[in-house]
């Protein structure tokens, strides 16, 4: 039987495990969203907008990210902008999404926790009804701001511990090691969360970052990470643990001309729990099948490998054991009515 790899990587059954809501920002819903709340933009069409995506590293891309924000001011202007994701990764074949939030780059320009919270959370009840595709939110603090103040995001995320799966760590990782919120992480462990920390690739002090988050932090996931090659006693730690490596091919792009799927594949192969996601995609042009198709092309995966990056993500996800079983199973039943094998 000859498999469409697009269609099969659009239809298989996914979770998605690397993905700011923020990130999901389309100008169309910018525009929408700027004229509901009275703002004027320095961009007037479609295009214009696009032509400012020009990045080639972390900080020329949050110096985009962070502004278009703005227009985000009300909780139902939150709802609107998961529930447009979460329509896409339907389409994508998402049955399950744990997804980043960023409260402070809200609650520093004003705009309360509560309404950031509640219209994430309406959104992820919405999808579970509507759409039946399971969501959870992960609280992400910004490295580049101090630690006192991801301490106190986290005190303010307590009355919605029942809404929240987890805590992470995104932005500006230039001098905002993960050692610099050691205390929050512990704390936030001692409230029930799982913990996951970005290690961005090709970072400055990559390695130390990554040993750091693994050995000093203790997380339960790492975000990026792919770096961790260079260190096989790291790989070989991380594989012990049975970490999951949430790996973002099309943004990896951007800064990188093979999307590190030298890195991506090497980890797969030896049985790492590497994972396909699509990061910040309004801003990265793809969603994420369209991360699962462009790996497989640039790096010659075939949908057996397809189906184990699926299963990786329910894997490494932190639904409880008899979903995730589930979710397992229905990766193995999709591929096999395509008459494909889970690669091992």
């Amino acid at each position: 039987m000859t498999v469409d790899l697009r269609a099969f990587a659009y239809g298989l059954p996914k979770a998605e495990l690397h993905l700011h809501l923020e990130g999901t920002l389309e100008p169309e819903l910018k525009f929408a969203l700027a004229a509901r709340n009275g703002i004027a933009l320095a961009e007037k069409t479609v295009e214009a907008v696009k032509a400012t995506y020009d990045f080639t590293d972390l900080t020329s891309f949050l110096a985009v990210y962070y502004p278009a924000m703005e227009v985000l001011q009300t909780a139902d202007d939150f709802h609107d902008l998961a529930w447009a994701y979460l329509q896409r990764a339907k389409a994508n074949g998402v049955v399950h999404v744990e997804m980043f939030f960023d409260p402070q780059a809200h609650t520093s320009r004003g705009v309360p926790f509560a309404d950031v919270v509640t219209g994430y959370r309406r959104a992820a009840v919405r999808a579970q009804d509507e759409l039946g595709v399971s969501a959870e939110l992960i609280l992400c603090f910004l490295r580049d701001f101090t630690a006192e103040h991801a301490m106190s995001t986290l005190m303010e995320a307590l009355p919605y511990k029942a809404w929240i799966v987890g805590v992470g760590l995104d932005s500006d990782e230039r001098d905002n090691p993960p050692a610099k919120f050691a205390a929050v992480f512990a704390r936030a462990k001692a409230e029930g969360f799982f913990t996951t920390m970005h290690c961005d690739i090709d970072q400055k002090g990559s390695i130390e970052h990554i040993r750091q988050v693994l050995e000093e932090i203790g997380v339960d996931r790492v975000d990026h990470g792919t770096n961790i090659v260079e260190d096989p006693a790291l790989v070989a730690l991380a594989k012990e643990r049975g970490l999951g490596f949430t790996t973002c091919p099309v943004s990896n792009s951007f800064v990188t001309e093979q999307m590190k799927s030298d890195e991506i594949v090497s980890l797969l192969r030896e049985g790492v729990r590497v994972t396909v996601n699509s990061d910040d995609p309004a801003y990265f042009g793809g969603y994420v099948a369209d991360n699962y198709v462009a790996l497989a092309e640039q790096a010659g995966l075939d949908a057996g490998d397809l189906a184990r990056l699926a299963v990786n993500s329910f894997e490494a996800s932190w639904l409880t054991p008899a979903r995730r079983a589930a979710f397992v199973a229905a990766v193995e039943e999709f591929a096999a009515s395509h008459g494909v094998a889970v690669a091992g």
